[in-house]
């Protein structure tokens, strides 16, 4: 069978097809027929060597979908030409976050996606929500699902909260779609006008552009008649989270996902216990929280927001794409 793989050293120009035996399932395990991949940022970071140097070849991406087509001894719940999603944290079932769940992660610790078959425990591999395309099903298991625990699991929305969501890359579309759906309102930031308006129509109730508008927190708390938002889904790290804490009202949360202005930033202490705001760093989900997500996904009939597909021969092109962060939604391969 073919992989995916970095080999040879880090960056995009190392990816390359490899081959390689296929895998049997053992006891407790299954096979599954990967049937397409998205992208994440972290898994750029992993493919240019900056989340760990892991043993060569590697094989990336965490978040991928397809169907079981071979069951392993002691296996029950599952069947063959079952569609699955693999879960991020393969080992975190339930219950709250703990450091022995750490070592199995795909697309790290564990070997990723982007090959032809993968064997994981039955227990690590969930079913996507009804109806939907393997495409669709691979943007859940690590955006779909960091955003729907910031959004449901810790940011306790209700219906009337307000939320402010930062940008439209793929945890941020989603963090929109499941914050509108359960009645909050919601402001998101970018830096183009064209995504601005793509927001609005899937639901945004205010928008702002961060280039034009720079001083954006402010922004936020006129919006808000100074009280600022319930909710920040904070996904641009450095840059953008003493801006988060301005407008976070006072007993507010800040969501802390992502790093993508960077990992290092003097942070105003007294800022964050004299507004008493809860901060909460978050890394995807676990599998109850996933069944959670997908229960939901079908009760309001919600659809991913998908910007491009490439076949996975091409998979350089969507991680320089990823790079170029000029995309709305997710950016997916499909494996052939």
């Amino acid at each position: 069978m073919k992989a995916l793989a970095v080999t040879d050293g880090w960056g995009i120009d190392h990816l390359q097809m490899i081959e390689r035996s296929f895998p049997e399932p053992g006891p407790g395990q299954v096979r599954v027929r990967m049937q397409a991949a998205s992208l994440n940022y972290r898994d750029y970071l992993a493919v240019l060597g900056k989340t760990g140097r892991w043993p060569q070849p590697f094989v990336p991406f965490s978040d991928g979908a397809g169907v079981i087509d071979a069951v392993g001894p002691e296996v029950a719940g599952v069947e063959i030409g079952q569609p699955v999603c693999p879960l991020f944290y393969q080992r975190w079932l339930q219950g709250p976050p703990s450091e022995r769940y750490r070592p199995w992660v795909l697309g790290g610790t564990q070997e990723g996606v982007l090959q032809q078959q993968a064997v994981f425990n039955a227990e690590g591999v969930i079913t996507p929500p009804v109806g939907w395309s393997a495409v669709e099903s691979a943007t859940l298991p690590c955006a779909g699902l960091t955003a729907w625990r910031a959004v449901a699991e810790e940011g306790q929305i209700k219906p009337g909260s307000s939320v402010l969501v930062q940008g439209t890359g793929g945890v941020s579309i989603f963090a929109l779609q499941f914050a509108k759906a359960m009645g909050a309102r919601v402001i998101v930031t970018s830096s183009s006008d064209a995504k601005l308006e793509r927001a609005r129509s899937l639901g945004a109730d205010e928008t702002i552009n961060y280039r034009s508008t720079t001083d954006w927190s402010a922004a936020v708390n006129d919006l808000t008649e100074g009280e600022g938002v319930d909710l920040v889904v904070e996904v641009g790290g450095a840059e953008t989270f003493n801006p988060s804490i301005g407008c976070t009202r006072t007993g507010g949360r800040i969501l802390l996902i992502g790093v993508l202005s960077g990992f290092r930033q003097e942070i105003l202490v007294p800022s964050i216990f004299a507004k008493q705001l809860h901060v909460i760093g978050i890394s995807v989900g676990n599998r109850e929280h996933f069944a959670n997500m997908v229960r939901f996904i079908e009760r309001h009939a919600l659809e991913p927001v998908v910007d491009h597909v490439w076949p996975w021969e091409q998979t350089a092109d969507a991680l320089r794409a990823m790079e170029r962060a000029g995309h709305f939604g997710k950016l997916c391969v499909e494996i052939s």
